[in-house]
């Protein structure tokens, strides 16, 4: 059987009605719906099916309705397409998607992910409270010429996605100024995201205590599938490696880039994106040419895939 790289998506990938089609439709993807809402104590599902968009964007409702749908997703799939899927050599996910990653190689269940998710979700909200701060996508601009804007104005880079394309995230001010010196230095466009902090940068040190005794709180297996590092780009194995991760992973950049070319050096072209939108489509084939990407974010393409 064909094997891929199995990916999952992150905060910003959310929509109002995604994986309504999926519970409706499949008792698979309903299970995991009500397990999400009763390992909570909130209506999650009808947060994720109705909105508003407002609330369902708040960071702690965002991060366990991703993870939530992303993983009604993978069962949906495994219900319909059966050996239609290939088989997961390596499994990553971008930023919070690293957990949806971690509950698949089965490092935790799926509640522990989902629970896991809202915490870090509140915790990264508190500490944006803490310090004002703000992220921005810059385009068509230098890692380089990028890095030295960074020094200069006290920002850092946030999220290494692809060629072009470079999250930097620091102080709300502190962005603003960084975006304008990268729109003089030649970027093509710098856009300010709604986020409600400066994730992956070190104002998110508040979050990490919080974050740690969580998961000293929650039992970590071994993952049973290698997972790719969003810190390191490099594969992780063991469970105290993964702690390590996760405590990591709130202050330092997500190598989206060095993770693709990772898993495409080890003799592996074919990724599947499983989870609301395409994002992690998008950025793959800017960073490979060559990689072939399949995209399962509702009934419809799961179907696609059953019969091909």
């Amino acid at each position: 059987m064909t094997t891929a790289a199995w990916v999952f998506p992150g905060q910003g990938a959310q929509s109002v009605g995604m994986g309504r089609d999926l519970y409706d439709s499949l008792a698979s993807a309903k299970a995991i719906f009500e397990q999400a809402d009763e390992a909570l104590g909130i209506a999650l599902s009808k947060l994720c099916f109705e909105g508003p968009e407002d609330e369902l964007t708040q960071t702690i409702n965002a991060q366990p309705a991703l993870v939530t749908a992303s993983f009604a997703c993978l069962e949906a799939t495994r219900e319909i397409a059966g050996k239609a899927l290939p088989g997961a050599s390596f499994l990553a996910g971008h930023s919070l998607g690293e957990y949806t990653a971690l509950a698949v190689a089965g490092v935790f269940d799926f509640t522990a992910a989902v629970r896991l998710a809202r915490e870090r979700g509140r915790l990264m909200h508190e500490a944006g409270q803490l310090q004002k701060g703000s992220m921005a996508a810059i385009i068509g601009l230098d890692e380089p010429l990028l890095a030295e804007i960074c020094q200069k104005t006290d920002t850092v880079m946030a999220n290494i996605n692809s060629p072009g394309q470079i999250v930097i995230s620091g102080g709300a001010d502190y962005i603003a100024k960084a975006m304008e010196m990268a729109t003089a230095a030649g970027a093509k466009r710098a856009i300010e995201l709604q986020v409600s902090g400066a994730f992956h940068s070190p104002l998110m040190k508040p979050a990490v205590d919080g974050l740690t005794k969580y998961l000293d709180e929650t039992e970590f297996k071994d993952p049973t599938i290698p997972v790719i590092a969003n810190t390191t780009g490099e594969p992780l194995t063991t469970a105290d490696a993964v702690k390590t991760e996760l405590r990591n992973q709130l202050t330092n950049p997500v190598q989206w880039q060095r993770t693709v070319e990772y898993i495409y050096g080890q003799g592996v072209p074919t990724f599947i994106e499983i989870g609301p939108g395409q994002v992690l489509t998008g950025l793959i084939k800017r960073i490979n040419k060559e990689a072939r990407t399949i995209n399962l974010n509702n009934l419809e393409s799961i179907k696609t895939l059953a019969s091909e």
